[in-house]
C-alpha cells in the first residue's frame, strides 16, 4: 500500500462513526430494544393489576395472553420482526397455564423467572470458558463473526466484561424475585417482578454500550472473504488474459 491508498485521519473517523453507529443497532436489534421492553413487560403488568383488583387468576391470565397476541399481530401487520414477540407469546402462555392450572398466581411469573436464571448461568458459563454470549450474539450481526477471539483482544475484553455485567445483573435480579415466590404472594411478586422489568434491562444494554464504545471497531470479515474473492477473480482474469505460456524448446 502506498502513502496515496493510506486511508487519512478524516477516513478512519468516518470508518470509527460508522462502525460504532452499526454496533448501536445491532445492540438494540438483538435484545428487543424499546417495543421488545413493551412486549415483555406490558403483559405482566395487565396480569397483576387484573389479578389485584379482580383476585380471578383466569381473568386475568386470559386478559394478559390476549395481550401479548395482539402485541404479536400488531408487529406482523407492521412486518417487523416477530422473534421477541413470540418469545413473549410463549413465555406468558406457558405462565397462564401453570398459573390456571395450579390455581396460583404466583406460577404465572414462574417461566419468565426460571428462563431469567438460566440465561445469567448461561452468560457466566459463557464469560468462563471464554466463549461470551454477548459477542457471539453481536458477532455476526456486526459482520465480524468470531475473530474477536483471536485478531481482537479489545473487543474480546469487552464482550467478557459485558458478558459478565449480564450474567451478574440479571442473577441479582434472580436472588430478589425467587424468595418473593417461595415466600411472599402473588401480588407482591408480580409488582415487584414489573418494576424488576425494564430498569435492569436499561442498565445491561449501557454497560453493554459502555464497555463496546471503548473497544476497537469490529473487524469487518465479511468484507475481508469478499476483498479477497475479488482479487482471485481479477488474477485470473489476468492469467487468462496473459494466454497460455508458451514452453521452451527442447533440444535432443
Amino acid at each position: 500500500m502506498t502513502s496515496d491508498d493510506k486511508p487519512t485521519p478524516t477516513e478512519d473517523h468516518e470508518t470509527a462513526a460508522r462502525s460504532r453507529a452499526a454496533a448501536d443497532t445491532a445492540l438494540l436489534e438483538a435484545f428487543g430494544g424499546v417495543r421488545g421492553m413493551v412486549d415483555t413487560t406490558v403483559p405482566g403488568l395487565v396480569f397483576v393489576l387484573l389479578y389485584t383488583i379482580k383476585r380471578d387468576i383466569h381473568l386475568a391470565a386470559i386478559a394478559a395472553l390476549g395481550l401479548t397476541v395482539l402485541l404479536a399481530l400488531a408487529r406482523l401487520a407492521r412486518k417487523e420482526t416477530l422473534k421477541h414477540a413470540f418469545s413473549g407469546v410463549f413465555g406468558v402462555a406457558f405462565g397462564a397455564i401453570f398459573a390456571m392450572m395450579s390455581g396460583d398466581a404466583k406460577n404465572f411469573y414462574l417461566p419468565g423467572m426460571l428462563y431469567t436464571l438460566g440465561l445469567a448461568v448461561a452468560y457466566v458459563l459463557s464469560a468462563i470458558f471464554r466463549y461470551p454470549l454477548i459477542g457471539v450474539l453481536l458477532g455476526p450481526m456486526l459482520k465480524e463473526n468470531l475473530s474477536w477471539r483471536t485478531r481482537n483482544p479489545g473487543r474480546f475484553r469487552a464482550y467478557t466484561k459485558a458478558t459478565w455485567a449480564w450474567g451478574l445483573i440479571l442473577l441479582a435480579k434472580s436472588a430478589i424475585l425467587f424468595p418473593l415466590y417461595w415466600w411472599g404472594d402473588a401480588t407482591q411478586l408480580g409488582w415487584v417482578k414489573v418494576a424488576l422489568g425494564i430498569p435492569p434491562f436499561l442498565l445491561c444494554v449501557y454497560l453493554t454500550w459502555i464497555f463496546l464504545a471503548k473497544a476497537p471497531p469490529p473487524i469487518d470479515v465479511i468484507a475481508e472473504m469478499e476483498a479477497e474473492e475479488k482479487a482471485e477473480r481479477e488474477r485470473e482474469r489476468a492469467r487468462a488474459e496473459r494466454g497460455p505460456v508458451a514452453e521452451p524448446p527442447r533440444f535432443p
